[in-house]
C-alpha cells in the first residue's frame, strides 16, 4: 500500500516566506504571523495580519523557512486550497492570498467575496 501526503491546505509562497522572517526579525523570539479571515471589507470579507507570541490548540501552523503562519480553524474554512504570497510592486508591497475559493475580489487586495 503507497501513502500518499495530502497536499497542505494553505501554503505559503518563497517570497512570503522571505518577507515575514525580515518583519519577524525585528520582533521579540517566538513571534508568529497569524492570517485571519474577518467580516467587513468591500467585498463582504477581508484579510487580517496580525503578529502573536500564542498559538491556539486548534490553529494550523504552517512552517516554511524558519517561520510560522498561523491560521484559526473558521478562517481555514474560506481559506483551503490558498497560497500566501508577497508582492513588490510600483504602486507598493503587501501579502496577497491567492484564493481559489474567492468568486470576487476587491481592487485593495484584502477583501473578497465567497
Amino acid at each position: 500500500m503507497t501513502t500518499v501526503d495530502a497536499p497542505p491546505p494553505v501554503t505559503v509562497s518563497d517570497r512570503a516566506a522571505k518577507r515575514i522572517a525580515r518583519i519577524l526579525a525585528r520582533e521579540p523570539e517566538g513571534a508568529m504571523l497569524r492570517v485571519a479571515v474577518n467580516g467587513g471589507g468591500c467585498s463582504g470579507f477581508q484579510y487580517a495580519f496580525d503578529i502573536v507570541r500564542e498559538r491556539e490548540p486548534d490553529d494550523l501552523a504552517i512552517e516554511k523557512d524558519g517561520v510560522t503562519v498561523l491560521i484559526d480553524p473558521v478562517s481555514l474554512d474560506f481559506m483551503r486550497g490558498a497560497e500566501i504570497d508577497f508582492a513588490d510592486e510600483l504602486i507598493g508591497a503587501a501579502f496577497r492570498v491567492n484564493n481559489p475559493n474567492a468568486t470576487a475580489s476587491c481592487g485593495c487586495g484584502t477583501s473578497f467575496s465567497v
